[in-house]
């Protein structure tokens, strides 16, 4: 028997080091998506189980097996996640890429919550917001 012949595909891919960390924080969200999915399976197998009285104590035993080792497997996968999510986190903070430069902050339009002055937005006079109520210099009479 002989050995078999593999082609030499070497494909081009150009990626820098912002495209590449989104791309991985792509695929931990995918995978997020994927476990969501195999829970909502499986309360659905479980809630049509129960629906059906009449399961002996061994069925009831085999559910629970099933159940808890579908929980154990998901539970192993989140855990690797995380550390996948803190190395990702980690490198884009090591990252000092032309894409991370600080673009201009949008002009303040109105807003509904107290958070913009970490943004770095002033209080306008023309918005009624809590926050721009409460910051608004005093205004001499």
């Amino acid at each position: 028997m002989s050995m078999p012949n593999i082609p030499n595909i070497t494909p081009i891919v150009s990626l820098n080091r912002c495209e590449t960390i989104d791309l991985l924080l792509s695929s931990i969200a995918l995978e997020e998506i994927g476990l969501s999915h195999i829970l909502n399976a499986e309360g659905e197998k479980l809630q049509a189980f129960l629906k059906d009285p009449h399961h002996c104590l061994k069925d009831y035993l085999k559910m629970n097996d099933s159940v808890n080792k579908t929980l154990r497997t998901i539970v192993k996968s989140q855990m690797l996640l995380q550390f996948k999510l803190e190395d990702v986190t980690a490198l884009d903070e090591s990252c000092e890429c032309k894409c991370k430069e600080k673009k201009p902050k949008p002009k303040h339009q109105g807003c509904k919550n107290n958070f913009y002055e970490e943004l770095g937005y002033h209080p306008s006079t023309d918005c009624d917001c809590k926050y721009c109520r409460e910051n608004r210099p005093c205004s001499e009479e």
